[in-house]
C-alpha cells in the first residue's frame, strides 16, 4: 500500500541530510506543511515564477550566476546574485513579502563591483483554492522601490510596479487510462512591469543621453512531475531517497517590451531542474538557459534553499496568519 505523505503522523528522514546543518535536519523531520497542499497534491516552489499561494515562507539563500551579454553600450559582466525574501501571510488568504539581494559584478576590463540590489515589497491575495481539481489562483502586486539600491551593479533610480495573475493546477483528476500523467502540475503568470520613469537622462559633459524604460508584458509556465505524487497515488516505484520528493520542472520565463521604441521585443530564459521538497525546506535547482542572444548567450545556474514553516524555526506566532484566524 502507497503511503500518504500528508499524515502528520509519518515523518521522512532521508540519507543526504545528514551532509547538512542540523537545523535543516530538526526541520525536515517535522510533518509536511499545508500551505502548497491542494487536496492531494503537493506543489514544489518554483524558482523563477512565483506561486498561487499565499504562505509563511524564508528563502534564505537564493542564488544566481550567470554571464550577462554587454548592453546599451555596457560591457557584459559575470553576475552572481544572492538573495533573500521573507513571506508572511496577513491573513489566510493575504500575504505580504520582503525580499532583496545582493549583486557581485566581475566586469570585462573592469574591477569587481559589489552592491545591494533594490528593496521589493509585495501583496498577493489568493482567491482560489479548488481541492477536487487541485487547482489554485492568486492575485499579486509587486514594487520595486527605485533608489534604495546601489546603480553601480544595475539598481535602477525608478520604481517599478508588477502587477500578476498566478494559476496553478495539479493534474489529478484525469481519467485513470492517463495515470502517468497524474502527477503533472501546470503553473502559469501573467503580468506587467510598469516603471514610474519613462525615460533616465544622463548629461555627461555637453552630452545627453536619453535611456527608454518600456512597459513589459511579463508571461511565463511551469510544467513539474511529482515523483511524491507518483509513488503515493498512482504506481510505487518502489524509489529511495532523496529521489521519492523529487519534482523535475521546466520553468519558461519571459518579457515583452510594449512601447517606447521596443514593441514586440522578447527576451526571456528557459530554466530546467529539480526540486526536493522534504518536510519543512525545499532546495532546488535549475539551469539558466537564454532564448535568445538578446537574453545572452550563456548558460548560467540559480538554486534555492527555502524554510517553508517560519514557525517552527522561530515561534509559533510567525507560523500564523497575523489577523483573523489562527490557521
Amino acid at each position: 500500500m502507497s503511503v500518504d505523505p500528508f499524515n502528520p503522523s509519518q515523518t521522512l528522514i532521508v540519507d543526504f541530510v545528514s551532509r547538512v546543518p542540523c537545523f535543516l535536519l530538526i526541520l525536515v523531520a517535522a510533518p509536511v506543511a499545508a500551505q502548497d497542499v491542494v487536496g492531494r497534491r503537493l506543489f514544489s516552489d518554483q524558482l523563477v515564477i512565483s506561486e498561487p499561494f499565499v504562505e509563511d515562507e524564508l528563502s534564505l539563500p537564493s542564488i544566481l550566476h550567470i554571464r550577462r551579454p554587454a548592453t546599451n553600450g555596457e560591457a557584459g559582466a559575470l553576475v552572481t546574485q544572492f538573495g533573500a525574501e521573507l513571506k508572511k501571510r496577513l491573513t489566510s488568504n493575504l500575504e505580504g513579502s520582503v525580499s532583496g539581494g545582493l549583486t557581485l559584478l566581475n566586469g570585462e576590463g573592469e574591477s569587481s563591483r559589489a552592491g545591494f540590489d533594490n528593496l521589493q515589497l509585495g501583496l498577493k491575495y489568493q482567491f482560489l483554492r479548488n481541492p477536487e481539481r487541485e487547482a489554485a489562483a492568486s492575485v499579486a502586486l509587486g514594487w520595486e522601490v527605485g533608489g534604495t539600491g546601489q546603480t553601480a551593479t544595475g539598481a535602477a533610480s525608478f520604481g517599478t510596479l508588477k502587477p500578476a495573475i498566478l494559476l496553478g493546477k495539479g493534474l489529478g483528476d484525469l481519467p485513470d487510462g492517463l495515470a502517468e500523467f497524474k502527477p503533472l502540475a501546470i503553473a502559469g503568470l501573467l503580468g506587467a512591469s510598469i516603471p514610474t520613469s519613462a525615460y533616465t537622462r544622463t548629461r555627461s559633459g555637453n552630452e545627453v543621453t536619453i535611456e527608454p524604460h518600456p512597459d513589459l508584458l511579463n508571461w511565463g509556465v511551469v510544467i513539474e512531475y511529482s515523483l511524491l505524487y507518483l509513488q503515493s497515488y498512482v504506481r510505487d516505484l518502489g524509489l529511495p531517497p532523496p529521489l521519492d520528493h523529487m519534482f523535475p520542472l521546466a520553468e519558461l520565463d519571459f518579457q515583452t517590451a510594449l512601447d517606447r521604441g521596443a514593441a514586440g521585443r522578447t527576451t526571456g530564459t528557459t530554466n530546467l531542474g529539480v526540486v526536493w521538497a522534504g518536510m519543512r525546506v525545499q532546495m532546488g535547482v535549475e539551469a539558466v538557459v537564454p532564448v535568445s542572444e538578446r537574453s545572452g548567450k550563456n548558460v548560467g545556474v540559480r538554486g534555492f534553499i527555502r524554510i517553508l514553516d517560519i514557525g517552527e524555526v522561530f515561534g509559533g506566532r510567525l507560523g500564523r496568519p497575523l489577523f483573523g484566524g489562527s490557521d
